[in-house]
């Protein structure tokens, strides 16, 4: 079966909490740690954010009109639906590898998209992940989404 593939449409960070990130050019992962100089980065599930680019699309089709950021995610990408991939999913892009950690979160604080709009999608479709293998990645790299490993095949890779 052919893996499913994506294309990142792009590389977003903030250097503080709570704010909308900004794109830039390309993003150097680190592994362990996630996004060097995003204020997410750090030693927990949530090192990386992705967002489907269908989803935001769907989302501006509304009258949201938000640029590649502002839910607060790291990576944009077209042609995956992350919500429907089940936890521990392995995600590649050069020899970056990400491991899908958690799906949605809760909004405490409504952001300023959700006041304008009456909801923000980040919460629902919205994922996580934790940075397996570092490197960079640019707008333009391709996302292949692999299964979850099971506990035999960690052991034999290990």
């Amino acid at each position: 079966m052919e893996p499913l593939r994506g294309t990142v449409i792009a590389v977003c960070v903030s250097d503080k909490k709570g704010v909308e990130k900004h794109a830039v050019e390309q993003v150097r992962l680190v592994p362990d740690f996630g996004i060097e100089g995003d204020a997410h980065a750090g030693h927990w599930h949530r090192q990386v954010s992705l967002l489907s680019y269908d989803k935001v699309l769907e989302f501006n089709a509304q009258g949201a009109n938000v640029t590649h950021g502002a839910f607060g995610e790291n990576l944009v990408v077209e042609g995956v639906d992350f919500k429907s991939l089940p936890i521990g999913s392995l995600f590649t892009v050069g020899p970056v590898r990400l491991r899908l950690t958690q799906i949605g979160k809760e909004c405490h604080s409504h952001c300023a998209i959700y006041q304008r709009m009456g909801r923000c999608i980040m919460p629902t479709e919205g994922v996580f992940a934790e940075t397996l293998a570092g490197g960079t990645i640019r707008p333009g790299d391709v996302l292949t989404v692999h299964p979850p490993v099971s506990e035999q095949e960690k052991e034999v890779l290990a």
